[in-house]
């Protein structure tokens, strides 16, 4: 969908696609008694696997138990993959305008920090995922990390290559340690530039008033704010492209780590993205009072054991 004066957001609009529910085949209840590595007994809430394991899966540690930061010391800093989507065969997606700018500011901003880049653009489903099997394959034991970036169209739960669409945890499924042994332990970082709904965030003022009520200060946050792979936009929400300067989080993105990268830790920095996303961007459609004075607010899951500091090679 496509708005005016330079603004363009990453979905398709509403009604797309069908909601799916599940039905569990039996009723789970509680799992039988485990022993934990203390010798005490714990108990799950689900049934474990059905397949049968065959003992333990090893990969060499690229750092001690307990260190505070991976180890960002390899030969190498490792591979970046931008899947650059700006025109499709879909029905009803139009072209993301301002996605060129994304991409070449992003390769530029990963290519300073010492990243391999290799770019992408259009490609189908099916050529995505035949890249990550690779890299996947690949050997990372010189390396520090990766990092794989999609921009694209999306809608809540998924996104779109240029032929149709797929569920992103398929992009980090293949880069767990039984099938990567060698970025085992090490960080794997994705960055997702694509609706995840079609609801609107009004924002809301915060202000600071005198004794006697006067406001002194103020300014406007998003409504989604304040709560803690990394998304351009919270599930459910718009996320807004400039059609001439990009989206509003790789252009974030970018600016923060250009001027903070060997400064602060990347959850620091990824936070400083948030701040500069939800405060410093509004949507500017006046014809289009609806889409009007929009705000957004990026949306960081963490399962990280570190922290990841760049340094300089």
């Amino acid at each position: 969908m496509a708005c005016s004066n330079g603004v363009g957001v990453d979905t398709i609009g509403v009604g797309t696609f069908e909601k799916i529910e599940t039905e569990k085949p039996f009723d789970t209840g509680d799992a039988g008694v485990l022993n934990n590595e203390n010798g005490s007994n714990d108990q799950g809430d689900a049934f474990g696997t059905t397949q049968p394991t065959y003992g333990d899966i090893y990969a060499r540690m690229p750092v001690e138990r307990d260190a505070v930061f991976y180890n960002m010391n390899h030969k190498k800093r490792g591979m970046a993959f931008i899947f650059n989507h700006e025109n499709f065969d879909v029905a009803g997606l139009k072209a993301r305008a301002g996605t060129a700018e994304d991409c070449s500011n992003l390769k530029k901003c990963l290519s300073s920090l010492d990243f391999d880049v290799q770019v992408f653009k259009d490609l189908k489903y099916q050529a995505i995922e035949e890249h990550i099997i690779q890299e996947s394959k690949r050997d990372h034991s010189d390396h520090d990390c990766i990092v794989v970036s999609i921009l694209s169209h999306g809608e809540q739960g998924i996104i779109y290559a240029k032929d149709t669409h797929y569920k992103p945890d398929v992009l980090w499924s293949y880069f767990t340690p039984d099938k990567c042994p060698t970025l085992a332990g090490k960080p794997k970082i994705f960055f997702i530039q694509a609706c995840q709904g079609d609801k609107l965030d009004p924002g809301v003022r915060v202000v600071r008033t005198e004794t006697d009520g006067e406001i002194v200060a103020s300014y406007r946050i998003p409504l989604q704010s304040d709560f803690l792979i990394m998304y351009s936009t919270v599930k459910g929400f718009y996320s807004w492209r400039n059609t001439t300067k990009g989206s509003w989080f790789i252009q974030a993105l970018t600016k923060e780590l250009e001027s903070r990268a060997y400064e602060c830790d990347l959850l620091t920095i990824l936070t400083f993205v948030n701040q500069r996303v939800a405060i410093d961007f509004e949507s500017n459609v006046p014809d289009t009072p609806i889409m009007h004075r929009q705000k957004q607010i990026p949306c960081i899951m963490s399962m990280l054991l570190r922290l990841i500091q760049f340094k300089k090679k």
